[in-house]
């Protein structure tokens, strides 16, 4: 009776962690997905990470996108496996996050964040999560990146003969932006889609235009005329970066010499022309300046493809197999 019991309980089991018409029971089913090592990744695991990645529920990412549920699933999974055997690394190695380092990885967040205490556990509450679960967390960051600091960072060496190197080779992104110094004469149009009224300001603008063309002052004709900004200083505008303008703006000023005065340009709300009074090329930045960044960019650069290549060798040294 008992057995019977015991292999109709396992049958009820069975189904309902196989049937796909009964999701709810496959959503609370566990079971293996990998071994790595003398240790193992569940399924339970695999989809808080899945879920982690994409913040959206495995199940539904699946009904979606098959496709993209696989290729999660798989990235999902190398992380798993990679942090199990970082893991195992640590414990080898007798690394551990003291609670001084926990605590003040905590300040530090409640800091940036302007948190009280109370706001941090309210905080983590609508996120479902605990503080003892977040200085978990935290601790098992902090010693992953003392694992990487022992043994990535300490090995990585980056001399002056890169850094001048890497400045030559991407010597465009140390460029300044350039500045262009801009006056402009602005005609405003009340009624955008009065075709009438647009026409007869472009037929005034481009007299105003004409007669400063023929030497008559800019600045006393955009006193005379402008309706817009910089109409009291003759229509000046300031200094303006490049990268500041409309790429239509842009597009007519980098044509322009200094001196010259634009064609009359449509604009929503107004009609304008614009004089070029003065422009200052992009130049580089020397090296000296922009060093440390460049040091930065070739220490990123080389923790990543020392760490990819770390932990691929811890990979080919551990004992892994996948069971789905």
């Amino acid at each position: 009776m008992k057995a019977s019991r015991l292999i109709f309980i396992t049958i009820i089991i069975f189904i309902a962690c196989t049937s796909p018409r009964i999701p709810v029971f496959a959503e609370t089913c566990n079971r293996i997905v990998a071994f790595v090592n003398k240790d193992i990744v569940t399924l339970h695991e695999l989809n808080r990470k899945i879920a982690e990645i994409t913040g959206i529920d495995p199940e539904d990412l699946q009904s979606r996108d098959r496709k993209a549920y696989i290729e999660t699933r798989r990235q999902a999974l190398d992380l798993l496996i990679d942090q199990k055997i970082t893991e195992k690394k640590i414990k080898e190695l007798g690394i551990e996050a003291n609670q001084q380092q926990i605590d003040a990885a905590i300040e530090n967040i409640k800091k940036e964040n302007s948190l009280t205490n109370e706001d941090l556990i309210a905080s983590l509450e609508n996120q479902g999560l605990t503080l003892e679960a977040l200085q978990e967390n935290i601790k098992n960051d902090i010693e992953r990146m003392q694992l990487i600091n022992l043994e990535v960072k300490s090995k990585i060496i980056i001399n002056d003969e890169q850094i001048r190197q890497y400045y030559t080779e991407n010597e465009k992104d140390f460029k300044i932006g350039g500045q262009v110094h801009l006056a402009s004469i602005i005609l405003i149009r009340k009624n955008p889609s009065d075709q009438q009224e647009t026409n007869s300001l472009y037929n005034k603008i481009s007299e105003i235009l004409l007669r400063a063309r023929n030497g008559e002052d800019f600045g006393r004709l955009a006193g005379e005329f402008s309706e817009g900004t910089g109409k009291e200083e003759g229509g000046d505008l300031g200094f303006f970066k490049t990268a500041q303008l409309d790429p239509q703006l842009a597009d007519i000023i980098e044509k322009m010499d200094i001196g010259d005065i634009s064609e009359p340009v449509i604009r929503p709300f107004a009609i304008q022309i614009v004089k070029l009074l003065d422009k200052q090329e992009k130049t580089v930045k020397p090296l000296d300046e922009v060093r440390g960044n460049i040091y930065e960019i070739l220490y990123r650069k080389e923790i990543n493809n020392r760490y990819l290549s770390w932990i691929r060798e811890l990979r080919e040294k551990s004992y892994t197999k996948i069971v789905f």
